[in-house]
């Protein structure tokens, strides 16, 4: 092989489409408006585009199987008949019906015999979902028990494989390896270790080994980004039984084992010794691996470097790059080396040029998926000695240099405050068991008071209305006048139900992290720059470019027309420095660290405006806490030093009579629970409701001394939960913590459901509260 075929490699794509395409698709299907053959015929569209576009910009190995109608790991889990006996049909085949019911959940009855919900013929809820390793993509955790069996059940990899090849692209499928697929699972039973089920469940990727071998195709992708965790030597040696097998099983096709996220530390050894084909390696987050594997490396193992940000969405030093990997492949060998990006591009957004309101300049930093394929593709052709990309090398240096000197990236007066912060920004004036006295009789609480998260359905009405008012078609008046409608109907119907604490709905905001960056100083934002969360969830994250700066109040206005609406308490809704950081594309020229205390110390100026203005509860949404924690323990201590410190500093300078709640998504607590009580919140609300109120073990164990809200209502379900549910799952959390610590929420913000489903949930939800305090009845209230 010539220097000059070096290959250019995907790890996968976004799925999503340009324009939300796939988004449409499926709430439409989802909404009864089209079929299932459109649905499939939307994606199977979609998925050539991909290709297409991937070939033409100069991409030579090509993904399948990248795509998925809702979660790559729920189609993994689909593909092996990982099945709860909920959602189990005897069918050889799982239907698409089936498939939605495992990602969000069903309400059937008894009379509908197609629903394939197994048992429970009263419908079915979603399985679990949590982040994919420290992004903030969700996947659905799959589910084991003891003598679990695995069989094919679906032949998606070899059907979109075969898809490929009819359009003429010749693809590397991509698979979920068996080892990470089995350690995200877990089980009812907490004595059973999944890894014990790998002999079981090795014969069905073999079998799709063996049918994609009969079809043409020369590799698969093994996806193993387990690789990069703390690994016990039974993990170790699960990977390398694994691909021993496999390799055995199949000879004719060549296996390349991809890891990403970070660094394999004492990993390394294990996966060079993995004997397969090829090695991908995340350089961006891991740079030093280059060298580790030069001195190390099987010298005909096939080295797949990511040197391009798959996770964020600054241009490349192309430049820089090329000096970087000359002497390297030199010492690799030409035909040992594919670049590519650091992971898939499911985690950038598809195309920068769709993005027309951008200042020019910053555009100019900026590369989404379809600009880092084409970063690859020059790089790939300099790498070769191509002097025609000389011009685009230099561009590329000469926009890194325009960026790091410009005067848009720093405010002298925020290193003023940076150097400002001391010990008395950071303690709240008297320890919690004062303040909850304090605030016990400023309050009058019954017990198990309800309240929820904060946001309400964002409806069609809604949405219009703020298109309608973004191009200018209704006035700032009249969309005024719509949002303190929207509130006030918002704000009488919470009373009328009977919730003890309520919030506004926050009709006014697009997102909870895009709409506070909007009025900061230090952030950019996209009107195309789509991202999937989950399923058809997509976010538009903000772009993060230089210093942070507030410079008047973003909340106050509304939360003073909100509470005066009512005379129960209003909550103020904040999102916390470290979501904010986490939910945003961040800029690389300086620590995280810094840029979140840097947006600390605007929330700080919030929060404080809103007491002073009179709000006595003020919410501070850290749903993004745990999941920017690092991947491997060793670095946890320092991450989560800075992010408690950062909350902190922005929920500490108020008095004690006011009450600082706060909310946390799909966490796992026990190993950060010491963190999460330093962060010394009143009131922290979670999600619990999906994990049947597990996560409440770590708060039990530890004794954390605060109050707590666990989610009875799992708002990323269609499903409308009874009454008797929510008071089993408060039952379950009463076993594990005190009476006088618990709250009676949701799991989570309620935007992405509708008033149909809304309204009954919650009224059962207040009902299940109110018959909660009847039955306890605890002395003293």
């Amino acid at each position: 092989m010539s220097l000059l075929s070096l290959p250019v490699a995907t790890l996968g794509t976004p799925r999503i489409g340009p324009r939300r395409e796939l988004k449409l698709a499926l709430e439409s299907y989802w909404a009864g408006k089209s079929s299932e053959q459109q649905l499939l015929e939307d994606a199977a569209g979609l998925r050539a585009a991909n290709w297409a576009r991937q070939k033409s910009i100069g991409v030579t190995v090509i993904p399948s199987n990248d795509f998925s109608l809702y979660d790559q790991v729920l189609d993994t889990s689909v593909m092996v008949g990982a099945i709860p006996e909920i959602y189990a049909s005897k069918a050889e085949s799982v239907s698409l019906k089936t498939y939605f019911a495992m990602a969000r959940g069903s309400q059937c009855d008894d009379r509908d015999a197609s629903c394939g919900h197994g048992p429970r013929g009263f419908g079915a809820p979603p399985q679990e979902m949590t982040k994919w390793f420290d992004t903030n993509y969700h996947y659905m955790v799959p589910e084991f028990r003891r003598g679990q069996t695995f069989r094919l059940c679906s032949r998606k990899p070899i059907e979109e494989y075969e898809e490929a090849k009819a359009l003429g692209f010749q693809t590397r499928p991509v698979l979920i390896g068996p080892v990470t697929f089995l350690k995200l699972g877990k089980s009812p039973d907490p004595a059973f270790q999944p890894l014990s089920l790998l002999d079981e469940l090795l014969p069905a990727y073999i079998e799709v080994l063996q049918e994609l071998a009969k079809r043409g195709a020369n590799w698969v992708q093994f996806d193993e980004p387990c690789l990069v965790l703390d690994l016990d030597e039974r993990a170790r040696q699960s990977l390398r039984h694994a691909y021993d097998r496999l390799a055995k099983e199949v000879p004719a096709i060549k296996i390349l084992v991809a890891s990403y996220f970070g660094d394999l530390g004492d990993n390394l050894n294990t996966a060079l010794s993995l004997p397969v084909a090829g090695l991908h390696l995340d350089l961006v987050r891991a740079p030093q691996l280059l060298d580790q594997i030069i001195a190390g490396g099987r010298s005909d193992l096939v080295m797949s470097l990511g040197v391009v940000d798959g996770r964020n969405v600054w241009r490349s030093n192309l430049s820089s790059l090329r000096q970087r990997l000359e002497p390297a492949i030199a010492k690799l060998g030409k035909d040992r080396v594919q670049i590519a990006p650091s992971c898939s591009l499911l985690h950038v957004p598809v195309d920068v040029e769709l993005e027309t309101g951008l200042v020019s300049d910053v555009k100019s930093w900026l590369a989404f998926a379809v600009q880092k394929m084409r970063e690859l593709a020059i790089l790939a052709r300099a790498l070769a000695g191509d002097q025609n990309v000389a011009p685009a090398l230099a561009q590329s240096e000469c926009t890194a240099t325009v960026r790091r000197t410009s005067p848009k990236i720093r405010d002298a007066n925020v290193a003023v405050r940076m150097k400002a912060i001391d010990q008395t920004m950071r303690r709240r004036a008297s320890p919690f068991a004062r303040r909850a006295e304090i605030q016990s009789d400023r309050f009058g609480l019954p017990a198990f008071p309800t309240t929820t998260i904060g946001s309400f359905p964002q409806t069609t009405e809604v949405r219009n209305a703020r298109a309608a008012h973004a191009r200018g078609a209704i006035s700032d008046e009249q969309y005024d006048r719509f949002l303190k409608e929207e509130t006030a109907r918002a704000v009488r119907w919470q009373e009328d139900i009977g919730l003890d604490v309520l919030v506004h709905g926050e009709f006014e905001r697009n997102d909870m992290v895009q709409y506070f960056g909007e009025q900061l100083a230090g952030f950019a934002f996209t009107r195309s720059g789509w991202v999937q969360s989950y399923g058809s969830r997509c976010v538009r994250p903000p772009i993060l470019f230089g210093d942070v700066v507030r410079s008047k109040p973003i909340t106050v206005d509304w939360w003073r027309y909100a509470q005066s609406l009512t005379k129960k308490p209003m909550k103020a809704m904040l999102t916390g420095p470290v979501t904010i950081l986490n939910w945003s594309f961040v800029r690389d020229d300086i620590p995280r660290s810094e840029a979140c205390r840097q947006i600390a110390l605007a929330i700080r100026d919030e929060v404080r405006d809103l007491e002073n203005a009179g709000a006595t509860m003020i919410q501070i949404d850290e749903a993004a806490l745990r999941e920017g924690l690092p991947l491997r323990r060793s670095e946890w201590t320092a991450y989560l030093d800075w992010a408690v410190d950062c909350f902190r500093i922005c929920s500490s300078g108020v008095a004690d009579q006011t009450q600082i709640h706060t909310h946390m998504c799909y966490s796992e607590f026990n190993d950060i629970i010491g963190a999460i009580a330093a962060m010394d919140a009143d009131v922290i609300s979670i999600e619990t409701s999906r994990s049947k109120m597990e996560l409440l073990d770590a708060f039990r164990n530890y004794e954390y001394p605060n109050q707590i809200g666990p989610g009875v209502y799992d708002i990323h379900s269609p499903r409308v939960p009874e009454t008797g549910e929510m008071k089993e799952l408060m039952a379950l959390a009463l076993t594990r913590l005190h009476d006088s610590q618990l709250w009676v929420n949701p799991d989570c913000g309620l935007k992405t459901r509708n008033w149909e489903e809304v309204r009954p949930a919650l009224a059962n939800m207040v009902a299940a509260a109110r018959e909660l305090r009847a039955a306890f009845d605890p002395p003293g209230r």
